[in-house]
């Protein structure tokens, strides 16, 4: 079978991103190479086959890409791989009664996106950490195809948010909950020293479809369930405090902006396909937008849909400038390279564009919600000198 592989989050040349037209040919090989040009982040790759990125990746083949620079290990968190370090990826798929994945079998399953009522964590079910610190860091990866997942841990035990996939923050915030679309990523510190077990929940949450005739009633959303149970250490070792401040982030003015370009997420019409953006279903052949190498960029992103979307663009990362005219919370002033839009929400969101030029080879933005993606909600850009 035909596939690609794709370098979610990284900033690398459009000739080595996996995008749909990179196609890996059965029992042909690719080596990309590149050289890793960006600061500390949380990244992942997965297939990116045309028509095929949700059931490819609903098939297994995903994994975490994790990015560590000077300044990061210079810092005092927790980095004991699988100790006091741990990766969270969290799916959720659909059982056969013979425990294949069941695959997209309902119209459901494609206009909301491929969801299962079994959740998985680093691919196993019901899972738990046997934790032998009193403080954890968890980096969290949405790897599902279309789930939200509102995590908390129960007794809404507080924790510290340290990064948001495409970096860390400049400084811990305390939390009690995050929020992660299709794609996202988080990185988190929680102390469990006190000697009790902790369950880490996913709960109702905002970001659903607006409709009741588009959700399902008897999702698993509509109530708190599960992820990961942390089994309290018997007797908890030593564990690093948090530091008061973690990586400073240049800003961006939006003065300096040289284009503002508008992204309309919407329902397709009769021939149209089902998902677009700003009318138009994606077209491999056509190439959506042109950005000039060196600038900076605002895009101005519109959930006109009744469903949400996590908005993803390969390459660049960008920070938040406002969610329906307001500020960022303090929790989402990272870089990151995708972005929940919930429906009717308009989000501006500020990039620079450098590095690498190509104006034959493009690369993608889509809705991170796969099954959207693969049903046309995915543009191209490339990027010019």
């Amino acid at each position: 079978m035909t596939t690609t592989i794709h370098w979610h989050g990284l900033h690398i040349p459009a000739s080595m991103d996996g995008g749909p037209a990179q196609q890996i040919p059965p029992r042909e090989t690719w080596r990309p190479h590149f050289t890793i040009m960006q600061q500390v982040a949380l990244n992942w790759y997965h297939p990116h086959a045309h028509h095929k990125s949700g059931e490819h990746t609903y098939r297994g083949m995903a994994g975490l890409f994790i990015i560590e620079d000077d300044e990061s290990l210079a810092l005092d968190l927790p980095r004991d791989y699988g100790v006091d370090d741990v990766p969270l990826v969290i799916q959720d798929r659909a059982f056969n009664e013979d425990g294949t994945f069941r695959y997209k079998t309902e119209d459901r399953d494609f206009i909301l996106g491929m969801r299962g009522d079994v959740i998985l964590v680093n691919g196993t079910p019901n899972a738990f950490f046997q934790a032998t610190t009193g403080r954890l860091r968890f980096r969290i990866l949405n790897g599902s195809n279309a789930r939200v997942y509102n995590l908390r841990f129960d007794g809404d035990r507080t924790f510290h948010q340290i990064g948001t996939g495409g970096s860390l923050l400049e400084a811990p915030v305390e939390m009690s909950r995050v929020l992660l679309g299709a794609g996202e990523r988080a990185e988190i510190v929680v102390d469990v020293s006190e000697g009790e077990d902790v369950v880490l929940k996913s709960f109702p949450h905002d970001a659903r479809a607006v409709s009741a005739n588009i959700e399902d009633p008897n999702d698993i959303e509509n109530a708190p369930f599960p992820v990961l149970t942390i089994r309290a250490p018997d007797t908890p070792m030593e564990s690093v405090q948090v530091p008061e401040r973690l990586i400073d982030i240049e800003p961006l003015a939006e003065e300096d902006a040289a284009v503002v370009r508008k992204i309309t997420l919407s329902m397709g019409t009769s021939g149209k396909g089902w998902f677009v953006i700003n009318g138009q279903p994606f077209d491999m052949m056509r190439v959506d937008e042109t950005v000039k190498l060196g600038d900076i960029e605002v895009w101005e992103v519109m959930n006109a849909s009744p469903l949400p979307h996590p908005f993803h663009i390969h390459d660049v990362h960008f920070l938040i400038l406002d969610r329906n005219g307001a500020e960022p919370s303090i929790d989402q002033r990272g870089y990151k390279d995708t972005i929940l839009v919930k429906p009717g929400e308009l989000v501006r969101l500020i990039m620079h564009c450098e590095d690498f030029a190509d104006p034959m080879i493009p690369y993608m933005y889509h809705c991170h919600m796969l099954e959207h993606e693969d049903g046309g909600m995915m543009g191209q850009f490339v990027v010019v000198e």
